[in-house]
């Protein structure tokens, strides 16, 4: 008896996905945990592997569809309880939230769907979610949320699913029609482009993956964000000595300890000062949501577009530690090796382009966070010492934030505090 295999839950907040490998075809036989699909959201390539030692049947699905939780994607017919697979087939990996395999360098990142979901074959209808008015109205746990994160009623959204099911897209245009005049959480629609052709040739390349994940982010940021952004400057000459001997001791160790890792530090200690810097405002139910707990995210340019990592408990690790964190960190970003898990969970972003150049810059909070820290870079820089003038190392430091959240003066005071850590060696590790 034929068995349709549907896509299980991608993650968290994703919805959908990009197939860019398939592994099966019509009269394959495989084995239960054997990879049949690559599937890329916006973050990485997910494997999707086998529920059990079946015949393949038919495929759904073929490389370059865009495919969503709940879609066929095979159809199959389940092996002898007593045969044996075949010999095409390949060994069941071990769970990989247990044992993950051991990453193929330069490759993509790969993440088996969610072994903690129910069985792929189970009905995909998601719970369905109370509205404000206590009509159930179906959705997904991501359009939920997202939901939330807008403050919008499920129970006003016209659903287009199947099932009277509510989808992100249903979300998107109830907040547009409510806007009104074509305006949408992102800011006002787009004019239509002109026929560029006109006047040369032109290519097209397809918006997808990070790219299109980064566009959607940061139209969502700049909606959602009121922004202010602060400058000063750190004079961090005795720090810089202080770094450069403390990275000599420690040469041929993993880790290392750049201004990156001393901003984490600086930060770090600052947000103790400054709870609020570390929050999130849920409009919905008119709270500002402050968290206890120090995650830092560092903006990190890769091959595919910006990525953010991010260094947990900050709070409880030595420069070393971090150093040694971010680096690993940073690795599976350029591999494409990082999972949707360890880029969540942050409370305050610091983006360095300070190995590229520049004076200072703007950067976009990253929603739903209410506040970023770009660094520039440190230049040589004549200053007033104690009644003489002298060559002071000087970095210039950009502060965004919600405005909503955070007022000007403790903006100011903030970015104060945090070229005095920067400053102070000593402060640096205390």
């Amino acid at each position: 008896m034929a068995i349709e295999f549907k896509l299980p839950n991608l993650g968290e907040g994703v919805d959908s996905g990009d197939v860019v490998g398939v592994g099966v075809k019509p009269g394959d036989s495989v084995a239960k945990g054997q990879s049949m699909f690559e599937v890329e959201t916006n973050k990485a390539v997910m494997d999707v592997p086998a529920p059990a030692d079946a015949l393949v049947v038919a495929v759904a699905v073929k490389a370059g569809d865009k495919v969503k939780p709940g879609q066929v994607m095979v159809t199959y017919e389940p092996a002898a309880a007593s045969a044996a697979p075949s010999a095409k087939a390949a060994p069941a990996p071990a769970p990989a939230a247990q044992h993950p395999a051991p990453p193929t360098a330069g490759g993509p990142s790969r993440i088996p769907a969610e072994s903690a979901q129910p069985s792929p074959l189970a009905a995909t209808q998601a719970p369905a979610a109370p509205a404000s008015d206590g009509r159930i109205v179906p959705a997904s746990p991501s359009v939920r949320k997202f939901a939330r994160e807008l403050g919008v009623d499920l129970a006003r959204v016209s659903a287009s699913g199947s099932g009277g099911r509510v989808l992100e897209e249903d979300i998107k245009l109830y907040v547009k029609q409510a806007l009104g005049s074509g305006a949408s959480a992102a800011g006002p629609a787009a004019p239509p482009l002109p026929d560029f052709s006109k006047w040369g040739a032109v290519e097209r390349l397809p918006l997808k993956g990070v790219r299109k994940a980064t566009a959607q982010g940061m139209a969502v940021a700049w909606s959602q964000s009121p922004r202010v952004t602060q400058f000063d400057l750190a004079d961090i000459s005795g720090t810089e000595e202080a770094r450069k001997k403390f990275s000599d001791s420690r040469k041929g160790r993993p880790g290392k300890v750049t201004v990156t890792i001393l901003a984490i530090k600086a930060v770090t200690k600052v947000l103790a000062e400054f709870p609020h810097f570390a929050s999130s405002l849920d409009m919905a139910r008119g709270e500002v949501v402050r968290k206890s707990y120090r995650n830092i995210g560092i903006a990190v340019d890769s091959p595919g577009g910006l990525m953010v990592p991010v260094v947990r408990d900050t709070d409880k690790k030595s420069l070393s530690e971090l150093a040694v964190e971010l680096e690993s960190l940073a690795e599976k970003v350029r591999t494409r090796k990082i999972s949707l898990e360890e880029m969540q969970g942050g409370v305050f972003t610091i983006s360095n382009l300070g190995g590229i150049g520049g004076t200072f810059f703007t950067p976009i909070v990253n929603w739903p966070e209410v506040a970023i820290l770009g660094i520039s870079k440190a230049r040589n820089e004549l200053q007033m010492v104690d009644g003489q003038v002298e060559s002071r190392l000087m970095l210039g430091l950009s502060l965004s934030y919600d405005h909503r959240v955070i007022d000007g003066a403790d903006g100011a005071r903030f970015l104060r505090r945090v070229c005095e850590v920067l400053s102070n060696p000593f402060e640096l590790v205390n």
